[in-house]
């Protein structure tokens, strides 16, 4: 994206090479809303289905009596793990065979797997048809914003990204009353309502996503190379247009292996014990098949994973500000859960409706982050989101007492605080895909979300372990989950001070919008 003018130069920001440099924004599409309306509903769903499921479970339960827990837990592990596991190699398989493919394969496999829950004679059948529809979702999350992204210019991808959030936080706060209303007539209806709502979405992508083909790439042949009037260098080995991509069988492999093996340790590590032989292993296999993945994908030509996602500055910023914000995202859901259930003692549905500010603080402030990040600039609402999200549990330890008779100022501003903050700092942080090249997109995304979804198995495990693995923890137990979470989303608006932002382009960069929001360094 920058070119070698000598005011680039003479900033010390050193020209974009062809295979890292995103592609110039094009002209903004007339439907970019309705392309953006068709990608959040596919984000709903796979927020919904994954909230709503917990809820439920145990009416799920009651059905199937002869099961154990530990049984019963696979129908939500099962999602999560295999969600998680499998969204960069989707992603990678979105960019190979064309978003569009991917989307409407996706939705269409969401469908038909939610038919299975809801029809599922037995635990066995239920929990495939949850590793389907996690396979699905894998599909869909990231090839979404992949879609809806390249619609819209640069200066308004943090508004379409703040949309896709409030979506999200719509799902996330409509999942427990959605759950707890449809498992009130049988638990099989949160499954069987996504079917309308998929047709929907499958015949409208069908109209109106754009039509992308398979990408074709191939080694590049290293020699001088113009990049401007003056600059020439060498290219490194890698991908470009006009060849079709190498399969990359291993480090698929080896993806799937470390991200499956280290969630399920995170995700299992309080029922299994987080000394227990089972959870050492699987976070054993976890690191050693990361740490082999890694080697892979520095030797390999055309790897799974291309590390020169991670030479640009902002997304690699994005990337570890995500898992940051994730784990203190989670963890102080769980505690606010805890906290109103066990040491407050209320009931489930209260603590629901206490929680509530959170979400629609999010709402709100994610619609308006167009307008906030244009006035305040990337890096700056990036790090303010951040601290925002940071003051939510100070404010919890300076305040939160033991009896929630005075909830209105001992915990709901701190609620607000968490909402303000994260309204603003995930439409900048996932925008950040929108630097890569249109053949990256989908993988990109897919990196983001599996920060996201790491993220929120680390910190749901780590209070977990915090507070000792009690149902009703004290509150001295959850004031410690309170510094952990706030120590996380400091380093989250750490990693958002890392964005470069406000610089600007020459003239015919980006479709001549004139600035580069996360500009690429």
């Amino acid at each position: 994206m920058t070119t070698p003018s000598s005011k680039a130069q003479g900033s010390g920001v050193p020209a974009a090479t062809p295979d890292t440099a995103p592609d110039p924004a094009p002209t903004p599409s007339r439907r970019r809303w309705l392309i953006l309306a068709v990608a959040s509903a596919a984000q709903f769903l796979a927020v919904l289905d994954m909230i709503a499921v917990n809820i439920a479970f145990p009416a799920i339960g009651a059905d199937f009596r002869s099961a154990s827990t530990a049984e019963l837990s696979w129908v939500l592990n099962a999602y999560t793990i295999v969600l998680a596991a499998l969204l960069v190699p989707a992603g990678r398989l979105a960019d190979a065979i064309g978003g569009r493919r991917s989307f409407l394969t996706g939705i269409a496999l969401f469908g038909l797997a939610s038919v299975a829950c809801g029809a599922a004679p037995g635990l066995g059948t239920l929990i495939a048809a949850r590793v389907v529809q996690g396979v699905a979702a894998a599909v869909l999350v990231p090839t979404s914003l992949s879609l809806a992204l390249p619609a819209f210019p640069p200066r308004e991808r943090a508004t379409a990204v703040g949309v896709w959030t409030a979506v999200s936080a719509v799902a996330a706060s409509a999942g427990p009353v959605a759950g707890g209303l449809l498992a009130a007539l049988d638990w099989r209806w949160i499954f069987l309502v996504n079917p309308p709502v998929v047709l929907l979405a499958w015949v409208a992508g069908l109209r109106l996503l754009p039509r992308t083909g398979p990408v074709r790439t191939g080694p590049v042949r290293t020699g001088p190379v113009r990049t401007g009037p003056v600059r020439t260098g060498s290219v490194r080995t890698g991908p470009i247009p006009g060849e079709r991509r190498r399969l990359d069988p291993l480090g698929t492999l080896l993806v799937l292996l470390g991200t499956g093996a280290l969630t399920t340790a995170c995700v299992e590590a309080a029922d299994w014990g987080y000394g227990a032989p089972a959870t050492l292993g699987f976070l054993a296999v976890g690191l050693i098949a990361a740490a082999l993945a890694v080697a892979h994908v520095r030797r390999h030509p055309d790897p799974v994973v291309d590390p020169a996602l991670f030479r640009t500055r902002a997304f690699t910023a994005a990337t570890l500000g995500l898992l940051g914000y994730f784990l203190a995202y989670a963890a102080s859901i769980l505690a606010a859960t805890l906290l109103f259930t066990g040491a407050w003692g209320w009931s489930s549905a209260r603590a629901g409706v206490a929680v509530t500010p959170w979400p629609l603080t999010v709402l709100v402030v994610s619609m308006l982050s167009g307008r906030i990040v244009r006035a305040l600039g990337e890096r700056t609402t990036a790090v303010v989101g951040g601290l925002c999200f940071a003051a939510g549990p100070v404010w919890w330890l300076l305040l939160a007492g033991g009896d929630g008779a005075h909830y209105a100022v001992e915990f709901m501003p701190g609620l607000v605080l968490t909402g303000v903050g994260a309204g603003l700092y995930q439409p900048v942080m996932f925008s950040a895909a929108g630097l890569l090249p249109a053949r990256q997109l989908s993988l990109g995304s897919g990196v983001l979300m599996m920060s996201r979804q790491g993220g929120s198995a680390l910190g749901v495990a780590a209070l977990v372990m915090i507070t000792g693995g009690a149902a009703r923890p004290g509150l001295d137990a959850l004031r410690a989950g309170w510094v952990f979470t706030a120590v996380t989303a400091a380093l989250a608006a750490v990693a958002g001070a890392a964005l470069r932002t406000g610089v600007r382009v020459d003239p015919g960069e980006n479709g001549g919008s004139g600035t580069d929001p996360l500009r690429h360094h």
